[in-house]
């Protein structure tokens, strides 16, 4: 890490030790992060994590969800033995959901509402899950770089770190699938599988491909999804995606 890069940012701790080691301590303050892999690689699981570690030092948190039902995610988090139904009964954490059948009203709620929405319930930390169903409200590129830039501008007059989550690419897992979604963010983490010489997934691995106003390791570092969550071995040998 350049040291004239690293040390001025506020951190936001990212509730995974090993991640917060890549990054110098956690996320920048106010910094719209995206966590883009295939299925199965643990996406929501770290979004949710990351607002569970602000519950537990006293952050407010708003998980905006395109797919997830409030059972659905309650269910997960118990799977990790996160409190998230107490924290949505004591208001630590609010779920805001955008049906993505209802194009119009979400594009207009996106733009118009939202910002207001964000101010009056004082949110820190932000997820949304995902961006990839939120670029189908839109039929064409202009529309889906509108809609998604307005909600990160969004996110960051609510002075909140958010992390927005996207599918990647099947046939360049390396991008998101909408190929929009990078540039709205500050940051891109991605998460993918390791692979043995033969080509071979044998594991899963993460990489921080950008952070803007913050130096981080760059290099490809293994992690896994158990009982507490995603856990990132930071220390471990560079790995390969």
């Amino acid at each position: 890490m350049s040291g004239s890069e690293s040390s001025s940012a506020i951190r936001v701790p990212t509730g995974v030790s090993g991640l917060d080691e890549m990054l110098g301590g956690g996320f920048p303050k106010g910094h719209v992060v995206l966590v883009t892999g295939l299925p199965g690689t643990g996406k929501t699981c770290l979004a949710l994590g990351f607002l569970m570690a602000g519950v537990a030092r006293g952050e407010a948190g708003l998980f905006l969800s395109l797919e997830e039902e409030v059972p659905a995610l309650v269910a997960s988090g118990k799977g990790f033995g996160w409190p998230i139904e107490k924290a949505i009964e004591e208001k630590k954490l609010s779920v805001l959901r955008l049906d993505p059948k209802e194009t119009k009203g979400n594009l207009h709620r996106i733009q118009s509402e939202l910002p207001k929405e964000l101010a009056a319930l004082g949110v820190s930390r932000i997820a949304v899950d995902s961006v990839s169903l939120l670029n189908m409200l839109s039929d064409d590129e202009v529309g889906r770089r509108a809609t998604l830039f307005s909600l990160a501008g969004a996110c960051r007059s609510a002075g909140a770190t958010t992390l927005f989550t996207a599918e990647a690419d099947p046939s360049h897992p390396e991008v998101s699938r909408d190929g929009l979604s990078e540039y709205a963010a500050d940051g891109v983490l991605l998460l993918g599988y390791s692979r043995a010489a033969d080509g071979h997934k044998v594991g899963l691995a993460l990489r921080v491909l950008k952070m803007r106003r913050t130096g981080h390791l760059r290099s490809v570092q293994p992690y896994t999804i158990g009982p507490k969550g995603i856990e990132v071995d930071a220390r471990a040998v560079d790995f390969g995606l």
